[in-house]
C-alpha cells in the first residue's frame, strides 16, 4: 500500500470506522477525489506549483555553509577586520543580536519543512537584514551568495525590524529618564554648557525632527526633564537642548544668536555651534557605515 492509499485508509476509518458500508466508501473515494481536485486549482491560482513559473531550487543548507565558513568558523577565511568593516561591528555584538532576535522570535530559528529538509538558519535570515542596512543593497543582489529568494530576503529585513525594536526597545529607544539626565548634565557642564541635555538634529532636514521623532514628545508639548544648575548666580530647573537657526523658539532650544556683537557674545557663537557639531559627526558616522540612514529603503 503506498502512501496516499494508507493515508485514505487513515481517513476512512476516522470517518466511519472499521465497519463501513460500500455505500459509505462510495461516498468517502468520491468526497477525497473532490477535496484533491478542487486543491490542484486553489494551489494553481493562490500559491504552491503556478503553472508557467520556473522554480529556482536554491541550496539554502549551501549558502549557510558559505556563510559560516567565510565568517563565524574557526579559523574563519575572512579575518576580524575584515567582518568589522562589511558588518559594521564585532563578531561578538553581531552574534549577540543575532541570539537575541532568535530567542526573541521563533521566526528566526532554524526549522524543519513538511518534507524534512531544514529551512534557512538564523545567520542567513539577518545577515541579509544587515546587508540592506549596511549597504543599501537591493533584495535581489543578495540571491547567490545567501541562497535566499528576493521575497524572502525582503520579508527577513521588515521581521528583522520588527525584533529588534521588540528586543532593543526599551533600552535604547526611550525618552530620557533620570540616568540619562544626570549623566549628560554633568558632561555638557564640564564643555561650559550647565544644564544641557543634548543637541538636537537628524539625517533629514532639521525642521523635521519634531514631526517624526516620538522621543520628542514631550519637548514638543513645552516639558522638558527637571534639572538643577546655575548660571550667572540665576537658578534654573528646566534643561534645555542646542539648536540652529531654524527651529521654534522654545524654551528648551538654545539657539545661536545672529549677528553677534561684541567678543562675549562672538564667543558664545563659537562655542555653541561647536558643541552641537557632536550630533552632526554623530549622524555623519552613522551614514558611513549605514548608508540606509540617509533615506528610507526602497525594498
Amino acid at each position: 500500500m503506498d502512501r496516499r492509499e494508507a493515508w485514505k485508509q487513515t481517513v476512512r476509518e476516522l470517518c466511519f470506522g472499521n465497519d463501513s458500508s460500500d455505500e459509505e466508501d462510495n461516498l468517502f473515494l468520491a468526497t477525497v477525489t473532490t477535496f484533491h481536485e478542487s486543491s490542484a486549482t486553489q494551489r494553481g491560482a493562490w500559491g504552491g506549483s503556478v503553472p508557467g513559473r520556473r522554480r529556482i531550487q536554491r541550496n539554502r543548507l549551501e549558502g549557510h555553509q558559505r556563510l559560516f565558513n567565510d565568517y563565524f568558523a574557526d579559523p574563519p577565511v575572512y579575518p576580524d577586520y575584515i567582518f568589522r568593516r562589511r558588518f559594521r561591528m564585532k563578531r561578538d555584538l553581531y552574534l549577540k543580536i543575532v541570539k537575541a532576535v532568535a530567542d526573541h522570535d521563533p521566526w528566526f530559528q532554524q526549522r524543519r519543512n513538511a518534507a524534512g529538509e531544514l529551512r534557512l538558519s538564523a545567520l542567513q535570515k539577518v545577515t541579509v537584514a544587515f546587508r540592506m542596512l549596511s549597504y543599501d543593497a537591493p533584495a535581489d543582489s543578495l540571491d547567490e551568495y545567501l541562497q535566499l529568494g528576493e521575497a524572502t530576503i525582503i520579508e527577513s529585513m521588515r521581521w528583522f525590524v520588527w525584533a529588534i525594536v521588540g528586543v532593543f526597545g526599551d533600552e535604547y529607544l526611550h525618552s530620557l529618564n533620570e540616568e540619562d539626565t544626570t549623566r549628560l548634565i554633568a558632561i555638557n557642564e564640564r564643555r561650559g554648557f550647565p544644564g544641557m541635555l543634548g543637541s538636537i538634529d537628524c539625517s533629514l532636514n532639521d525642521i523635521n525632527v519634531l514631526h517624526r521623532s516620538h522621543l520628542l514628545d514631550n519637548l514638543a508639548a513645552g516639558v522638558a526633564p527637571q534639572v538643577q544648575y546655575s548660571i550667572n548666580g540665576h537658578q534654573y530647573t528646566m534643561g534645555y537642548y542646542l539648536a540652529d537657526g531654524i527651529y521654534p523658539e522654545w524654551a528648551t532650544f538654545m539657539k545661536p544668536i545672529s549677528c553677534p556683537l561684541g567678543r562675549k557674545r562672538q564667543h558664545f557663537v563659537i562655542q555653541q555651534a561647536a558643541v552641537r557639531k557632536d550630533v552632526e559627526r554623530a549622524f555623519g558616522v552613522l551614514q558611513s557605515r549605514f548608508p540606509i540612514v540617509r533615506g528610507a529603503t526602497r525594498i
